[in-house]
């Protein structure tokens, strides 16, 4: 996918102790867009930061493809050396579940947020709402593209100049986050980290969902959050994701829309830190049941032993009294032939006289 694939993805840990917990973004973000939530759980737990390929530090591609970012994602996860709980959203939470459905032992659970398993419209929306907000991002991606970096002068004039195609300030805080200068005192001239030439081409990759592998699922604890005033998610979408995930709980988050994580970071974060303590439950019984297991295992081994000893003592008691009663058989033959024969030396003794 990359033109140079052994190039990684740019990572940040925060946390050094604890269950490991794995963040990847949506569309024109990058992992620095998860810091507040991360800060939430680095207690606790070891929380890395992905950027996807395009996309903030990470090396730049040729395509943009799910099946590709999956792989290199799952190639990032399994350098951890451990299964990790995967959270995407929007564009990452379809990543994420590429990566469960094609490499579940990599994941203990999953968090999607604010996203289905299905295509979404390059522009309209996905219902008959005239209050739902219409697909941005085409409209997005050529708002950034027009923006004249040569003769551009400061953030605030990035952002006046973006208004009137991202009327969110928000959102224009969200997109600017990756526009940089090309030097650290800030003299040098501005460039875009986000590939928008390739994103602009790829964008009708992007609003579908690839077929996964014939009978793929994935079995592992599900989180599936979706903004209340968001139309991302809707009843239809249920089934589907249902088929795939069957352990999957959805969550709505009220006054929240596609942002979920931006617009109610406290709510969020308290209903993933849920989630991941029931996880530890979960995995905690699991550990004591397979204990329980072992030990039952290793105590019917220990009594088949037994069995096994008691038997092997009881065939060699039998033997060693099929021995005596041999001994005294034989024992019984000696002194049945020496009577006879004294008998018959008696015998020829009375002869004889």
């Amino acid at each position: 996918m990359t033109a140079h694939p052994e190039e990684r993805l740019h990572a940040r840990t925060l946390g050094e102790t604890g269950p490991r917990v794995v963040f990847v973004h949506g569309l024109f973000g990058q992992g620095k867009n998860w810091t507040t939530i991360a800060r939430g759980l680095a207690g606790d737990h070891r929380v890395t930061l992905l950027d996807l390929p395009n996309h903030g530090h990470s090396p730049w591609t040729d395509r943009v493809d799910y099946v590709d970012m999956a792989r290199t994602v799952a190639a990032e996860l399994r350098s951890l050396g451990e299964p990790v709980t995967l959270v995407g959203h929007s564009m990452g939470g379809k990543v994420a579940l590429q990566v469960a459905l094609r490499h579940p032992e990599l994941l203990r659970a999953l968090v999607v947020v604010d996203i289905a398993p299905t295509e979404y419209p390059v522009s309209g929306g996905r219902t008959d709402d005239p209050d739902e907000e219409a697909s941005p991002f085409a409209d997005f991606i050529a708002a950034m593209r027009a923006l004249d970096l040569g003769s551009l002068e400061t953030r605030a004039d990035a952002d006046a100049a973006l208004r009137a195609a991202v009327p969110s300030r928000m959102v224009r805080s969200f997109l600017l986050q990756s526009l940089v200068r090309d030097d650290v005192g800030g003299d040098g001239g501005w460039r875009w980290r986000l590939n928008l030439e390739l994103l602009a081409r790829d964008l009708g990759e992007l609003r579908g969902f690839p077929e996964p592998p014939p009978g793929a699922r994935y079995d592992g604890p599900v989180l599936w959050i979706a903004g209340a005033n968001s139309h991302y998610v809707l009843p239809q979408d249920r089934s589907r994701m249902e088929e795939l995930c069957p352990n999957t709980r959805l969550v709505r988050v009220k006054n929240a829309g596609h942002w979920v994580h931006s617009e109610q970071p406290e709510v969020f974060l308290a209903t993933l830190r849920h989630f991941l303590d029931a996880v530890e439950r979960r995995h905690f019984l699991d550990a004591v049941e397979r204990r329980h297991f072992l030990d039952a295992v290793e105590r019917r081994h220990f009594l088949d032993a037994v069995e096994r000893r008691d038997g092997l003592d009881a065939v060699e008691r039998r033997d060693g009294l099929d021995a005596v009663e041999r001994r005294d058989g034989l024992d019984r033959l000696e002194r049945r032939d020496g009577l006879d024969a004294v008998e018959r030396r008696d015998g020829l003794e009375r002869v004889e006289s």
